[in-house]
Parts: structure tokens; C-alpha cells; sequence
């Protein structure tokens, strides 16, 4: 409703100021640090200023006395040297939350790709890719929260170096055949990920201690771009078997995807071979003859290094004709947008509880249709901020075809390291030495097999969660014990990945994601477990919620929100599509994240400060207990958007 609003108020001002003196000017308005200035404040007057060659106040008072009434605004005042401040009209607005008027959706006209997770299929998921999952698919909801169209990619690098490493693992370390392989992945007494966890370290191990073993690696990735022989067939076998686990590890947090994209396709497919023909007709890339990359194909660091700061050419082809990450990743992002003039073939890969089909690529026809996948308007890429200067080469890469308004599109949807802290790392059994227990954070490596598995530590926070949940509420059952301390503890996990802006190096403590105290998942979870509780209770009193339509006249209303308290608190409330909308143009889902927890701050103490269901006055009190509701489902709704479910008690 407060977005509504302010839409509508920004277009009265740009529509006259149009009419009134033949300018085109987009208007911002403000919002107050301090409540008695009123809700909104425009500086249109200070724009105008300028061209007008007039006083700021002069302008603005033309402004406050011409402009024709705006629905739901109460007054327009003149105030300091020249700003405009908007009063709402109080009753009409909370008639307006009342009766649930809609806003319409932004944006329907164009397609976004986010692609996220992107996890190297070749051991099991480790908390930085439950930062990267959760921030990719809050941005999702936010998006689709303000009516934009959004397919979600997850781009499965199955023919790359971490998949071919434990290939060589199975091939040459453990002399396995792919026969063997399958018999593992059937074990249900084996985690597969897991093992492929150790088997990818203890390879990691053996190239360090015998450097031409490294030849392995290369033969092996050979084998996968041709995809013939045994150790083709063990890395698709790896792979597919990893990927399953990985979507079995995300569904826990409720993450879903539309589209598999696979890098074997774009291989065998020829997008490649069809990329990389245009990059060498459009002299975007060129045969290096001499030095250290002799006989690779390489883009030249000009075309890049006003961004990222790099000296050295960038290699697409290597000298032994395996092509690198950053190579297949130009062709996928030109497949993104429709630029390639090719396209995958699909299957469904798997079916979510609600009925809808994940899809995955394939490099065969398959019998019956697809979704159109792709052809998107903008890119966003969700990827840690080590992998900055290879999303430069890729838009590079995009002008140097001559697409500079796709590369324009591309976003770099970046975000820092997951660290532990050093009381974490004891709690999950990580061995630490004096030195480290004294650092602020604890870095983790996958490659030396230092991390923390995502599976691990989810059971960990739901274990600890069900003791807290069987001591409070020993009378319910064991599966609803358990399902109750799996919402706090999902709830715990994703807001804590989201509570800090993606440039923050972020270091997870299991006891305070966990805390009901603070800025936690779980605070705001209680706030909606409290509201809740207020209304239930009335039940048990024998009594129903009021019709507030019948008993929350405009009168009413305007009686109950005269004074600044309940206004403030219905505003501020009022106020999550405003939040999702700035917390998307700034691409930044702690924004929404802060905006929970300080609503359920608002409703705490409001909570505390009146006595709603004893409350004697009749219309006071249908009011309180409106409020109470409205706190409720604005809060369960922006909650929803950050991927979490609220309990029913805790």
C-alpha cells in the first residue's frame, strides 16, 4: 500500500510539473528521519530550481497550491527552504490495508535468468554454497514478489577439472571401474557425496606429492570433451549422482530451480565450437605464438582490464585444446539471451511436491515439449566475488561480439566468503590450533577438505533446535517436535546467510543463528508465533475477531490513528512492498531481511505495551486486534520471501 502511494503521488508531481512548465522530470521522493514531517517528502522544487531560475520555496509553493487533490493524500505542505512534505490521509490508508487493495505487477514485459547454486558436481555441498543458494533464491521470490518473470538456472559444470579430479580419484587412485561406481551409489550405507568429499581431497593430496600425476587430469578431461571411454562414463555417473544429492541438500532449504543447464551439452551441442567461431571471426580472441600461453587461444587483457584490473590475457583455449571455464561460460551466457541461433534439448529430471517439472538439458530429440527456456532481457549470475574477474572476461567477451547492451544486462550478482567462527568450529568437531581459537574467523577449504558439509551442519542446528522444542512442548509428538525444530532451524540458517550484505565476509555461529534474542531468524519467527498466540487466546476466551470492515469505519479509524504511536507502527508495517522494491533495485537481500526484524521489533513492543485482548474499549480493541492480524500476515509474508516458514509455536 505505501509503494502504491508513493507511485501514485510521484506520477501527480511528474504529471504537473509536465503540464505546468513543459518538463519531463522523473521524480524521487523521500522519505523523513523524523515522523513529524510526514510520511513522504518531495525536492522536486530543488530540481526545478535550476531550469526555472526561481527560489526552491517559490516553486514549491506553486507546486502545494496547484497540484489537484491526490487520493489518500491528506495535505501538502511547504517546509525549509523548499521541500514539499506529504501527510497521508490516515484513515483512508488503513481503509485501503483493509479492504487488501492490490498493486499491480512491475515489470511482466521482460524475462529475467538468475542463475545460482552452480555447484561443482563432484562432492557434497559446504556451507559458502548454502550462502550462495539462499541468496540467489530470496532474490528469486523478491523479484517474483514485485511481478517480474524469473527463470532459475542452475548450471551443472559436469565436464570441468573438480568432476575429472575425482574421476581420477575412482580411475587411478582406486583403480574402480564405472560398474563399481554404480554399486557405491546404491549403497545405502554410503553417503556417495561425502566419499567423493575425501576422495577429491586425498587427489588434491597425491598431485602435491607427485606433480606428474597432474598428466592424469589431463587425459582425463580429454576423455570427458570427447566423451568416449570409461572415464567419460565415470564422470557422467559422478555427476549425476552428485547433482541429485546437491537438489536433495538445497530442497531443505526450500530451493527450487526451473532449468539443469549442463555443460556436457554445451560441448556437445557445439555451442562451443559455434562461440568460439564467432570470437575468432570477430577478432575477439587470437592464436597466442609465443611466451607462457603459446598455442592458446587468449582474449587480450584490454579488452577487460578497465574493470578488473588485469594485466595478463585471459586463456579461453588451452594449448592442448580443452577448453577453459570462462569459455564455455561466454557461449552459455550467449545461449541466455538468445544469441547463439542454438538450443538444448530437455527432459524432466525430477518432479517437485507441488507438481512442477525440474528440467535438465540433454544432447538428444526428446519426445513431447519443453518450456522455452532462456531468451532472457537481464542476467543475473550469482557468484562469489573471487570469480569477479572472470565475469569481466564474460562480458567482454558479450561486446566484443558487438552485444553491448546484453553485456550491460549481464549482473555480477557477487558475495564474499562464508567463514566459521572459531566457537563454531568447536561446537561442529573442526580441530583448531591456539593460534586459530584467537582468530575472528576461520576460513574453510573444499579442495584440503576443510569445511563444513551442508548436510552436517543443518542436522546440527535441527538437532539443536529439537531440544530446545522437546523441553518447552514435551507433550507433542516426536515427528511434530522434529518438523517445528526443522522451520526454527531452516529459519535460523537462511536468515543468517541473509542478514549481511553480500560485500561482508560473514562468519557462522551456530548459537547465535539460533538465538531468540537479537537479529536471528528465529526472533522474527516469534514475533509471528506471539501474534498468533494473541488470537488464539481470544478463541479460548470463547470470543471471535471483530468484522473489522463493519467496525473499523473511516471515523474509527481516523480516532485510532490520531495519535503518532499506532500510525507509526501501521506504517511501518505497511511498508514490506516498499522494501522488497528497494531491496531489489539494490540488489541487496539484507535490506528485506533488516526490514523483518525490524517490524518484529515493532510488534514486540507493541505486544508488550497493551493489553490487546483485555483491552475494554469495543472499538479500541477490534483495532488492537486488526493490528495485531495485519503485524501477523506482514509478517508471514516477508518472511515467505526470505524462504522462511514460521512455526506454529516455539
Amino acid at each position: 500500500m505505501f509503494h502504491l502511494l508513493e507511485k501514485r503521488i510521484a506520477r501527480a508531481f511528474e504529471n504537473h510539473v509536465r503540464t505546468r512548465y513543459g518538463i519531463e522530470l522523473p521524480i524521487a521522493l523521500e522519505q523523513p528521519k523524523q515522523s513529524e514531517y510526514g510520511e513522504l517528502a518531495a525536492p522536486v522544487a530543488f530540481q526545478l530550481a535550476k531550469q526555472l531560475k526561481q527560489a526552491p520555496r517559490k516553486i514549491a509553493a506553486e507546486l502545494a497550491s496547484e497540484i489537484a487533490p491526490i487520493a489518500g493524500v491528506a495535505k501538502l505542505e511547504v517546509a525549509g527552504n523548499g521541500y514539499i512534505n506529504v501527510r497521508f490521509d490516515r484513515a483512508a490508508y488503513a481503509l485501503g490495508l483493509l479492504a487488501g487493495e492490490p498493486e499491480p505487477a512491475e515489470g511482466a514485459g521482460e524475462k529475467i535468468v538468475v542463475e545460482h547454486t552452480n555447484i561443482n558436481p563432484n562432492k557434497a555441498a559446504h556451507i559458502g554454497h548454502l550462502r550462495n543458494a539462499a541468496l540467489g533464491d530470496t532474490f528469486v521470490r523478491m523479484l517474483r514478489a514485485r511481478g517480474r518473470r524469473v527463470e532459475v538456472q542452475n548450471y551443472i559444470d559436469n565436464t570441468g577439472v573438480q568432476v575429472a579430479d575425482v574421476v581420477v580419484g575412482f580411475h587411478y587412485l582406486e583403480h574402480k571401474t564405472p560398474g563399481d561406481v554404480r554399486r557405491l551409489i546404491e549403497d545405502p550405507t554410503i553417503r556417495f557425496d561425502y566419499l567423493c568429499w575425501d576422495l577429491y581431497a586425498r587427489t588434491s593430496a597425491h598431485y602435491t606429492e607427485s606433480p606428474e600425476s597432474l598428466a592424469w587430469r589431463s587425459e582425463t578431461l580429454h576423455a570427458i570433451e570427447a566423451g568416449s571411454g570409461a572415464q567419460a562414463e565415470l564422470a557422467h555417473i559422478v555427476a549425476d549422482a552428485i547433482v541429485e544429492r546437491h537438489l536433495a541438500t538445497m530442497l531443505r532449504l526450500d530451493v527450487e530451480y526451473d532449468v539443469l543447464p549442463r555443460e556436457s551439452e554445451i560441448l556437445h551441442l557445439q555451442f562451443w565450437a559455434a562461440a568460439f567461431e564467432l570470437l575468432k571471426q570477430r577478432q575477439a580472441i587470437y592464436l597466442e605464438t609465443e611466451g607462457k600461453n603459446a598455442g592458446c587461444w587468449v582474449m587480450p587483457a584490454s579488452a577487460f582490464a578497465g574493470e578488473s584490473g588485469a594485466e595478463d590475457s585471459k586463456v579461453i583455449v588451452r594449448s592442448d585444446g580443452t577448453v577453459t571455464y570462462v569459455g564455455k561460460d561466454i557461449a552459455y551466457q550467449l545461449w541466455k539471451f538468445g544469441l547463439l541461433g542454438k538450443d538444448f534439448y530437455y527432459r524432466p529430471f525430477m518432479r517437485y511436491a507441488d507438481g512442477r517439472e525440474l528440467w535438465v538439458t540433454t544432447d538428444a530429440p526428446q519426445p513431447g515439449g519443453a518450456p522455452d527456456f532462456g531468451h532472457a532481457t537481464r542476467v543475473y549470475n550469482v557468484i562469489d566475488a573471487r570469480q569477479s574477474y572472470l565475469q569481466d572476461v564474460v562480458v567482454a567477451g558479450l561486446k566484443a561480439l558487438g552485444y553491448p547492451d546484453q553485456a550491460a544486462q549481464s549482473v555480477h550478482f557477487s558475495y564474499e566468503m562464508v567463514a566459521l567462527s572459531p566457537r563454531c568450529c568447536a561446537e561442529l568437531g573442526i580441530p583448531l590450533s591456539e593460534e586459530d581459537r584467537q582468530r575472528p574467523y576461520i576460513e574453510v577449504s573444499g579442495r584440503k577438505g576443510l569445511g563444513v558439509k551442508a548436510d552436517d551442519l543443518i542436522d546440527t542446528l535441527i538437532a539443536k533446535a529439537l531440544e530446545e522444542v522437546a523441553s518447552r512442548h514435551a507433550e507433542a509428538t516426536a515427528e511434530e517436535q522434529r518438523r517445528i525444530a526443522t522451520q526454527i532451524a531452516i529459519g535460523a540458517l537462511r536468515y543468517f546467510l541473509l542478514k549481511y550484505t553480500r560485500n561482508s565476509v560473514m562468519a557462522f555461529d551456530l548459537q547465535e543463528a539460533l538465538s531468540f534474542e537479537g537479529e536471528t531468524g528465529p526472533y522474527v519467527q516469534y514475533a509471528v508465533v506471539r501474534a498468533r498466540n494473541i488470537l488464539r487466546k481470544l478463541e479460548e476466551k470463547g470470543e471471535r475477531l471483530p468484522d473489522f470492515g463493519a467496525d473499523l469505519t473511516n471515523a474509527a479509524l481516523a480516532r485510532q490513528l490520531a495519535g503518532e504511536d499506532f500510525w507509526q507502527l501501521l506504517l511501518a508495517a505497511s511498508k514490506a512492498d516498499a522494501a522488497v522494491e528497494r531491496a531489489v533495485a539494490a540488489g541487496e537481500p539484507a535490506n528485506l531481511a533488516k526490514y523483518a526484524f525490524q517490524i518484529a521489533q515493532l510488534f514486540n513492543n507493541f505486544y508488550h505495551v497493551y493489553p490487546i485482548i483485555h483491552e475494554q474499549n469495543h472499538e479500541k480493541k477490534a483495532f488492537l486486534l486488526w493490528l495485531t492480524d495485519y503485524f501477523r500476515r506482514q509478517l508471514e509474508r516477508t518472511l515467505a520471501i526470505l524462504g522462511i516458514q514460521a512455526p506454529d509455536y516455539m
